[in-house]
């Protein structure tokens, strides 16, 4: 599976020659690409080009005589930065890469005005949503994974059942305005994936992992995701009292549907999901993490089913809920939860 999109690096003296003829030229034999100036002014001290391939790709290159502000452990000096979601021209094979974090502020502001403009030109509809089309940049143009993750989000309601595009989008729209998981955006929105088909499943389930952040955040806690642990396995997240210090690991599972699983019922999907996940992870972790069970891709059936008969699972502590965007949310425990969520969670149903 290819990478969500990032930045090449090549780190030598650039001229309008050496552009043409080891970037522009590769790609026009190769794919057919037309050489513009930049839709929006290039980073200060820097001259830029956008390349528009016949194909519908597209690439953006910028280059220095000093980039005085590199990645760490990178020298000043001459410098191009290269990214796009075509084929990558041989001069520019041999460079490093780089997340959007990574590169210099005013590169990588001029490239994500660039693609955003593109992007809201071929998506109209992402234009009422700034905040998902800025975090999900990277794989919503990604080379494998733009038609999929856009798909996902336009015709499957970011995997929300029973609720129409707009509630379930303006609902992930207000999670991500908060800005919280804004200093881990390479690592979230990578969890969305570059799979040139929709994976429900996976999706499904990295969005799982956005409502759970959003649940601790609003109940007060400072998340990081992805705490490797001893065992070498990573959980979700680490969710830390600001108040004391204390700090607790929680692991995020989101069941699937019966209709998309061999589970007959709704209460065997739950089960089943979190039979899995403590036989594998939360197993080999030894214990110490809250698991949250994602009901949100359950109907509203499937739903009232598991919140009437409260299922045991085979992992304590745990937290049971549903979100629906725009509505309420719900669930239960499941032994001594440390961590608080019952100002954000109804779990007297």
């Amino acid at each position: 599976m290819a990478r969500p999109l990032r930045f090449r690096r090549a780190p030598r003296s650039w001229s309008e020659g050496a552009v043409r003829g080891e970037i522009e030229r590769p790609l026009d034999d190769n794919l057919g690409a037309t050489a513009r100036a930049p839709w929006f002014a290039p980073p200060p001290d820097y001259e830029a080009r956008r390349f528009e391939m016949d194909d519908g790709s597209i690439a953006l290159f910028c280059w220095t005589g000093h980039d005085a502000d590199p990645p760490d452990g990178v020298r000043p000096g001459p410098t191009g930065y290269w990214i796009g979601n075509t084929e990558t021209p041989s001069a520019l094979w041999k460079t490093d890469k780089y997340g959007f974090d990574e590169v210099p502020y005013p590169v990588r502001r001029w490239a994500e005005r660039e693609l955003l403009a593109g992007l809201i030109d071929e998506e109209p509809w992402l234009e009422a949503y700034p905040h998902i089309a800025w975090f999900f940049l990277p794989v919503l143009c990604s080379k494998d994974g733009a038609d999929s993750t856009r798909e996902f989000f336009r015709d499957h309601a970011a995997g929300f059942p029973d609720v129409d595009r707009d509630a379930a989008l303006s609902f992930l729209e207000d999670v991500l305005r908060r800005g919280t998981l804004d200093p881990h955006r390479s690592v979230m929105a990578g969890k969305l994936g570059t799979s040139p088909h929709v994976d429900l499943v996976r999706m499904q389930a990295a969005i799982a992992e956005y409502v759970a952040a959003d649940l601790l955040v609003r109940a007060g806690y400072e998340v990081t995701p992805e705490i490797e642990v001893t065992t070498g396995h990573s959980l979700d997240y680490r969710a830390a009292d600001p108040g004391t210090g204390e700090a607790f690991l929680v692991e995020v599972t989101r069941p699937q549907p019966v209709s998309g699983r061999v589970a007959g019922t709704p209460i065997a999907a739950v089960r089943d999901t979190v039979e899995t996940k403590t036989d594998g992870q939360l197993e080999a972790h030894g214990g110490g993490a809250t698991l949250f069970v994602d009901c949100s891709s359950f109907p509203d059936d499937d739903w009232r089913a598991v919140l009437a008969e409260r299922p045991e699972v085979d992992h304590r502590p745990a937290v049971v809920y549903r979100v629906r965007p725009g509505g309420r949310i719900e669930g239960y425990r499941l032994g001594s939860v440390p961590v608080d969520v019952g100002d954000v969670v109804d779990l007297s149903g």
